[in-house]
């Protein structure tokens, strides 16, 4: 369901009411409403007349003076020259024509830009909507690894079976200390030189 319209009152005195908002508004607040999306109606305070196309010419108006940004020169032109009904509406019609592409364009423009952008941020995500269907990660495998992981899989395998074996009994022979080694050598050299 489309919102009502804003409703502005213009008066006498050339000043315009926002009824909605309750407060007097300027053109440039109306222009705003327009770029925020909001549809604008005005109407005389005395006679209820619409004047809604009067005052967005008069915005236009208002822009083109402000910089070279406005309507080109031979558009103008073309407009006043449409003085008749039938072109005035043939001309119209084209602008509506030519603002509803416009529109379009801009709506494919910012779509593609937020699939770009989620592209970005979650190219998994962007995988599964290209493919249609849920994805479980995998990591990539080269080729030619294949025997050297299985190698590391037996290897994994033969270690774990040597931590699950008991410990072997102790050596018959217990390990010699260090200590007792040096005392032996220190024999053997001193009766070596002794002899």
């Amino acid at each position: 369901m489309k919102p009502a319209p804003v409703i502005i009152k213009k008066y006498g005195n050339r000043r315009l009411y926002d009824t909605s908002n309750s407060k007097y508004v300027n053109l440039e607040e109306i222009a705003e409403y327009i770029r925020q999306g909001k549809e604008v109606q005005v109407v005389d305070a005395k006679t209820g007349q619409n004047l809604t196309r009067v005052i967005l010419t008069q915005i236009i108006t208002e822009d083109a003076k402000s910089g070279p940004t406005g309507l080109p020169l031979e558009l103008l032109r073309q407009l006043v020259l449409a003085s008749d009904e039938v072109r005035q509406e043939f001309l119209m019609w084209y602008l509506k024509s030519a603002f509803d592409t416009y529109e379009k364009v801009q709506d494919a423009v910012q779509s593609r830009l937020g699939e770009v952008q989620s592209a970005i941020l979650s190219p998994m995500d962007m995988m599964k909507r290209v493919l249609g269907t849920p994805m479980p990660f995998q990591p990539p495998v080269e080729r030619g690894t294949e025997p050297e992981l299985e190698a590391l899989r037996k290897r994994i395998v033969e270690l774990e079976a040597r931590l699950e074996k008991p410990e072997r009994a102790a050596p018959a022979n217990p390990p010699v200390n260090q200590g007792s080694r040096r005392k032996r050598k220190a024999k053997v050299v001193k009766s070596s030189r002794r002899t």
